[in-house]
């Protein structure tokens, strides 16, 4: 579809699931992208960590593409750039430290130079094509979280980004009151924002109100105390710094990413007051007492910082009467992974502290009252919520029209919606989907490759090599070999007898495909018998030189 006298928005990604934002606005036969993020892998991915979004739809008329701006630095929000933003061959903009985060991917990916990377100052605007995008700063977990005032000729956009109301940041500017209400009094067609936190009846709080929570846990550390946070919550780095300070411990970071966002931030004007960080051995020969690590891994990834940790796997060690924060919140899908890591530290006598227990974490996404109060300083015509799955959608939509905004838009990702001329509403679908980073190659999320592997997962593989003679009979026995197959204690009989199911099912002069079919299906009757399970069989022919 390519966009004509009208004003188009259509998600790619973000719609429907939290994370992944890819989101596109057309006029006039062109389009722009805000944001090209990423999201994790859950186990029904087995082997994959990173899935992206499928871009088929604007890769086919990348011609058309202005640009793609970014409002922030979040994973979910700019890491499908070093992966994809090459082939769109397009510009990138965004503010100083987003941009260097960016800058880090792409040097990481060997693309520095392929991808133009654009920096905005703050509070700067950009033209591209009939789209005139001004950067304005909104509060969020991360420095320059910003909201995005698109003015078009058809009517302005305010697309919001991850934001909330900090009235007291710890890094960064608090949202101004008179900013956002002069870009309502500008008028606003719509307002497409951020739809995380929309059941939570209470505002997100201040960054500034974690600290206290933090030192007074840190105080009661008998040991070692570690604090884990996502990564690229500098406010929080900056938080923990300083509760190292008047704690009297040194600082011990662990995890690349954390050093990665600690450089940069450094490097743009941030965190310049962070107490310099100790080596794992240094760390190791300080006082218990002494020390405070900081290590990413809250979510339960097992080869982040903390899971080594919890597994005996990493230099830095804790032990009875050490304390673990968690200074995050468990995201939904990962109770199992951080109970497991939970229940290690468990074993060992480590103590250990959620949210649950004291106040060391705050959200980064608005709460009904700052949504609301949203509404009020930008006087929307139209809400269109993102950022979240469809229960979130739909009440955030809700939400807007039981408080005075004329009109909702409940989309998904594909979703065509024209904003103007005229009503909002759906004039098309396209097609969206996800990619998967295997190791270095790009696959559809449910190919071939990966529902081999879901299968080979659930029931396991066999392989059958059948060595053929010239004249096309069987010139040996066949050889079968199970792999994940549950046939452990039988495994020599299991393989006998399904030996000779294969033998059997061998039919000389039979067509191969045929024949190799014949065969595949007798040794996984014969497994289903053996196991109950139907694993894959793989089928190969050798042929054996008279």
């Amino acid at each position: 579809m390519i966009p004509g006298e009208e004003l188009l928005f259509c998600a790619l990604g973000g719609s429907g699931e939290i994370g992944m934002n890819v989101n596109l606005y057309g006029c006039r036969g062109q389009w722009i992208m805000v944001d090209l993020g990423l999201t994790f892998a859950d186990p029904s991915y087995p082997g994959i960590e990173l899935i992206l979004p499928d871009l088929e739809f604007i890769e086919s008329q990348q011609e058309r593409l202005a640009g793609i701006v970014l409002t922030h630095g979040h994973e979910d929000h700019i890491g499908a750039l070093p992966y994809l933003a090459e082939e769109l061959k397009v510009p990138l903009f965004a503010t100083p430290f987003t941009a260097g985060l960016i800058a880090g991917k792409l040097e990481e990916e060997g693309l520095t130079g392929a991808v133009k990377l654009n920096i905005v100052e703050r509070g700067g605007s950009i033209e591209l094509g009939p789209f005139r995008v001004s950067f304005v700063a909104l509060s969020h977990s991360i420095p320059e979280g910003n909201g995005l005032l698109i003015e078009t000729p058809f009517g302005n956009i305010f697309h919001t980004g991850d934001w909330k109301i900090d009235e007291t940041p710890v890094i960064g500017e608090a949202p101004s009151t008179e900013a956002l209400t002069r870009i309502g009094d500008q008028g606003v067609l719509a307002l497409v924002c951020d739809s995380t936190n929309v059941f939570q009846d209470k505002p997100s709080g201040s960054e500034e109100s974690v600290h206290a929570g933090l030192r007074d846990q840190v105080e009661k550390a008998q040991g070692r105390a570690l604090v884990t946070t996502f990564a690229s919550n500098a406010a929080r780095l900056q938080t923990i710094g300083r509760v190292a300070v008047e704690t009297g411990r040194r600082v011990c970071i662990a995890g690349r990413s954390l050093e990665r966002i600690l450089r940069v931030a450094q490097a743009t004007g941030y965190l310049k007051d962070f107490p310099p960080p100790v080596s794992f051995d240094e760390a190791m020969r300080l006082p218990k007492r002494e020390l405070l690590i900081i290590a990413t891994g809250g979510q339960g990834e097992p080869r982040a910082a903390l899971g080594r940790i919890a597994s005996g796997n990493h230099d830095l060690k804790l032990a009875e009467g050490d304390t673990l924060i968690f200074s995050s919140r468990i995201i939904p899908g990962n109770e199992v992974a951080i109970g497991r890591i939970m229940n290690q530290l468990s074993d060992i006598g480590a103590r250990i502290v959620t949210e649950r227990q004291a106040h060391v974490h705050v959200s980064g996404h608005p709460g009904r009252p700052e949504l609301t109060q949203m509404y009020e300083w930008v006087r929307p015509q139209i809400v269109v919520p993102v950022h979240g799955e469809a229960r979130h959608l739909a009440e955030h939509a809700r939400l807007a029209t039981s408080h005075g905004v004329p009109s909702a838009v409940v989309q998904k990702n594909g979703d065509v919606i024209r904003l103007a001329p005229g009503d909002p509403k759906k004039v098309d679908e396209v097609r969206v989907g996800q990619l998967v980073l295997d190791g270095d190659v790009i696959l559809p999320a449910n190919g071939a490759t990966v529902n081999e592997r879901r299968r080979i997962g659930y029931g396991g593989l066999i392989t059958v090599a059948l060595p053929v003679g010239g004249d096309g009979k069987l010139a040996g026995t066949p050889l079968i070999r199970p792999f994940g197959v549950p046939v452990e204690e039988d495994r020599d009989d299991f393989i006998a007898d399904a030996t000779d199911a294969a033998t059997r099912a061998f039919t000389p002069g039979e067509a191969e495909d045929r024949m190799k079919e014949a065969v595949r299906l007798a040794v996984r009757r014969c497994a289903t018998l053996w196991t109950g399970k139907k694993p894959l069989v793989e089928v190969m022919l050798l042929e054996i030189a008279a």
